[in-house]
């Protein structure tokens, strides 16, 4: 950080360097994944984990997720089960987050866990690998804006919501995926949804020969992405809109508009020909765009439920969940 404004780094083979040695002394780097940004800190190091904490505004009860290099690196401070292990050589790196018993002394910081015996682990796609291999362990990383608001997708969205909180940006340009990872839990013969994601129920359920379990809202928090009210915008949200009322943005989907669109002051499409994994990259930096318009409430079309339609509507179903204080 200089003079208070982060340091903002073009995500290059160069940057690694300068990225591992603010993660060793405790501080905070923001990462681009191939689902949001991520607000990284290095998951054995007790100030760094609370620095995440106290600069998203987190509760202390939402555990994060330790974003590994490998498969073997997981194995130090986890414990595989065989569909897990068959699920992570299936969809590793990529957007798919297990939740696996954690073993004695990893030296994983108790805040990273939440208090838990478990542990949300993920390896991701693309070049922030070279970072937590040059670390030599997990880096924490939940989604880098603050808690409960709208995940980043670019540089700027990070730079503007946590400004001076984030010591380093690295700027690897829009998120592929833009929603955060899938998370299962293997228990026994059973497999639960704890979070919809980046990857669609129906793939992990071909790969694992049975149902997923869904768990609704009131469930226990087990993993990160289970606040009833989360990725909210400042704006009211309004779900499965046929009629747009005077003075609404619309968060529209697919070729056929809702009733009364002349009223909205703002309309952005996430998928003009009704494509979900465009839907998906294009969801948190539109809902941004259209909070940004001084709507009131943003009025939302109705999406499908079938594929990533279920983890685009997990996340629109948090937006527009009650808020404390409201």
């Amino acid at each position: 950080m200089e003079n208070g404004v982060p340091r903002v780094l073009r995500f290059d083979g160069e940057a690694v360097g300068p990225a591992t040695d603010v993660l060793r002394c405790g501080g905070l780097v923001a990462v681009p994944t191939e689902t949001v940004y991520g607000l990284a800190a290095d998951a054995t190091h007790g100030e760094g984990v609370a620095g995440i904490y106290a600069a998203k505004g987190r509760p202390s009860f939402n555990p994060l997720i330790a974003h590994v290099s490998d498969i073997a690196m997981a194995e130090r401070y986890v414990t595989f089960d065989p569909l897990s292990r068959k699920l992570a050589e299936t969809f590793w790196p990529g957007p798919l987050t297990l939740v696996l018993p954690l073993r004695e002394d990893s030296g994983i910081h108790p805040l990273v866990t939440a208090g838990l015996s478990t542990l949300a682990v993920r390896m991701p796609r693309g070049d922030v690998g070279k970072i937590i291999r040059a670390l030599g362990h997990p880096i924490a990383a939940p989604s880098a804006n603050t808690s409960g608001k709208i995940s980043a997708t670019t540089a700027e969205a990070v730079r503007d919501d946590l400004g001076d909180r984030v010591d380093l940006i690295l700027d690897g340009g829009p998120c592929s995926v833009g929603v955060e990872s899938t998370i299962v839990k293997i228990d026994g013969d059973k497999a639960y949804l704890l979070r919809p994601g980046g990857i669609a129920a129906e793939e992990i359920e071909a790969v694992i020969g049975r149902k997923l379990i869904r768990l609704d809202q009131r469930a226990a928090i087990e993993a990160p992405g289970m606040l009833a009210s989360h990725y909210a915008p400042d704006a009211a949200v309004r779900l499965n809109t046929t009629e747009v009322k005077l003075g609404e943005a619309l968060l529209a989907f697919g070729p056929v508009r809702a009733k009364g669109v002349e009223n909205a002051v703002a309309v952005l499409n996430l998928s003009e020909r009704g494509d979900l994994r465009e839907a998906a990259a294009n969801l948190f930096s539109y809902m941004k765009q259209l909070d940004a318009s001084g709507a009131r409430t943003i009025a939302v079309e109705p999406i499908p439920e079938t594929g990533l339609g279920e983890a685009i509507n997990d996340r629109l179903r948090r937006a527009a969940a009650p808020r404390e204080g409201a």
